[in-house]
């Protein structure tokens, strides 16, 4: 078994890009259902990731800021409360477990840091639980 075996690719991912605004983190959010969400740089690169928490400590903390107004926020001003790690695909099954642990999902790239998809928490936990021998 190897990080491979529980990529979920990029073409099924939404993700959004460093020139995305928090309007269009918001509508992503909102359609895919995710809690957080990948950031691509212009070439394709993992950036970071946007969490629900980190849009709305913004809305809070920026005063005037309202629904109407969050396409002139990009998100790349936007502060990241939390660092989300991401492994390489070539890396240990080990590491990507250790991050798994704490994230509820790994971002996974290449050895250039080119995003290639994520490893959800859920598919690790649903893989150990039906292959777990007593």
């Amino acid at each position: 078994m190897d990080i491979q075996s529980f990529l979920y690719p990029k073409s099924e991912v939404s993700y959004l890009t460093i020139s995305s605004n928090m309007k269009e983190a918001m509508d992503k959010l909102e359609a895919s259902n995710y809690t957080a969400i990948p950031i691509l740089d212009d070439n394709g690169l993992y950036f970071g990731t946007l969490s629900e928490g980190d849009l709305l400590w913004k809305l809070k903390a920026t005063p005037g800021l309202s629904f109407d107004t969050m396409h002139e926020i990009p998100i790349v001003s936007i502060k990241k409360r939390m660092i989300v790690e991401c492994v390489a695909i070539n890396d240990d099954l080990d590491d990507m477990l250790e991050l798994a642990a704490d994230q509820n999902f790994v971002p996974v790239v290449d050895d250039d840091r080119v995003f290639l998809g994520i490893i959800r928490r859920k598919d690790i936990i649903e893989y150990y639980t039906r292959n777990i021998a007593d």
